[in-house]
This record gives C-alpha cells, sequence and structure tokens, in this order.
C-alpha cells in the first residue's frame, strides 16, 4: 500500500508529504518546500529510501526545497507543467517578498503532463493537469486508495487564491469540477495548507465549489 506523512514546512504552514511504498519502503516527497534537514531526518528515522521530488506547483513553500534536496541527496525532481517554469526561476525572488530565506530556484529534471505516470516502488499515480492557481498546476492521483495530492487547488472549505500572475478563477473552478470531482465523491485529498477532506464534503459544503453553490 502507498504511506504518507504530512510534513508542515516553512512560515507558510504548507503540507509537504513523505510518500512511500510500504513493500519495498522506496520514498518521494511531494511538495519540498524548505526546511530540508527535517525532511530528511523524518525519511531517515522511518528507514526509507528517498527516490525523487514531485512538485505540484512552482509557488515557493512547495518547491523551494527541491534544489537542496537534489544537491545533497542525488534526487531527481519531477513537475510540475512546464507553464510553471517562470514560477520556479523566480522563487529567490518571491523569499525576498515574503521575508524568507533558504529557498532557491530548481529547474525540473522531468516535467509533468495529462495522461502521465509516477511510480513509487509498486504504487502508480495518475498526473492531472489542473490549472487555475498557478498555470501549471498538477493533481496526483493514487487510484487504488482513492488519495489525492492537490496542491493548492482545492482546500478543507475553500479553493486556491488566483490572484497572482496567471492564475485565474474560471480556469480553476473548472480544474475542480471537471477534473477533480469525477474521480469520484470518496476520494480524500491532501492540500497544500490545513485539514484534508474529501471531494464529496467539498461538493456538500465548499463556499466556493459546492453543487449548490454550483447550481449543479
Amino acid at each position: 500500500m502507498l504511506q504518507y506523512q504530512i510534513i508542515p514546512v516553512t512560515a507558510l504552514a504548507q503540507n509537504c508529504s513523505l510518500v512511500w511504498c510500504d513493500q519495498t519502503l522506496d520514498a518521494i516527497i511531494v511538495d519540498a518546500g524548505g526546511e530540508v534537514e527535517k525532511l530528511k531526518s523524518v525519511a531517515q528515522a522511518k528507514g526509507l529510501n528517498l527516490k525523487a521530488v514531485w512538485l505540484t506547483h512552482g509557488h515557493l513553500d512547495h518547491a523551494g526545497g527541491a534544489q537542496d534536496l537534489r544537491e545533497q541527496l542525488g534526487l531527481p525532481v519531477i513537475g510540475p507543467h512546464p507553464e510553471d517554469q517562470f514560477w520556479l526561476e523566480g522563487i529567490e525572488q518571491q523569499c525576498q517578498m515574503y521575508g524568507l530565506s533558504g529557498m532557491r530556484n530548481v529547474q525540473p529534471d522531468e516535467w509533468l503532463k495529462e495522461g502521465a505516470t509516477l511510480q513509487v516502488g509498486q504504487e502508480t499515480l495518475e498526473v492531472l493537469e489542473t490549472p487555475g492557481h498557478t498555470p501549471g498546476h498538477v493533481v496526483l492521483f493514487h487510484r487504488a486508495q482513492k488519495l489525492a495530492w492537490v496542491g493548492d487547488v482545492l482546500f478543507a472549505g475553500s479553493i486556491g487564491r488566483t490572484d497572482f500572475p496567471r492564475g485565474d478563477h474560471g480556469t480553476l473552478i473548472r480544474s475542480i469540477t471537471e477534473k477533480l470531482w469525477p474521480l469520484g465523491d470518496d476520494v480524500r485529498f491532501i492540500p497544500g495548507h490545513g485539514p484534508e477532506s474529501t471531494f464529496g464534503a467539498e461538493r456538500r459544503s465548499n463556499p466556493f465549489v459546492s453543487d449548490s453553490v454550483l447550481g449543479r
């Protein structure tokens, strides 16, 4: 089975995830936003073999630690979609704006696009393109266990901001309703910030994308 532990990082309390296959103990880090020593320490304590860093999008709190992990452990950085390259190239500038430090620009070893699959040990995740919060945002979906890593597309009771460069509210709503909802109400998702939830719960009560709000 696929196992995971959420590890909040940075002053922005981003939900970085350590994700591993319990058969092989191969592991990856989803959205390595920073605090690299903490991430390495948790993985080592669990006896995991870190294999890669996967990114849902290019904002500093999700990608700012990826370059350090690549250099220190030789991990490939995979994702997001190439439309987020300008964000990844501007991480250090973003740090200055937020008064943060220690995060670095990164160039992925591999970009992700709709229909791609990712492997960790014996477990496979699917890639969905979900623009709106950023133009190159992706969601990672483990169909067997109905788990989704949604970055900053959707939160428990909220949705991602769209006032950043190249964000778009209408596009974000379509990504949620056309890409996420069809996966099933029973899918549990790990958001970029805050508690986990299910798509069904958000369809019932989320004030931005519930079925009643959208007239569905």
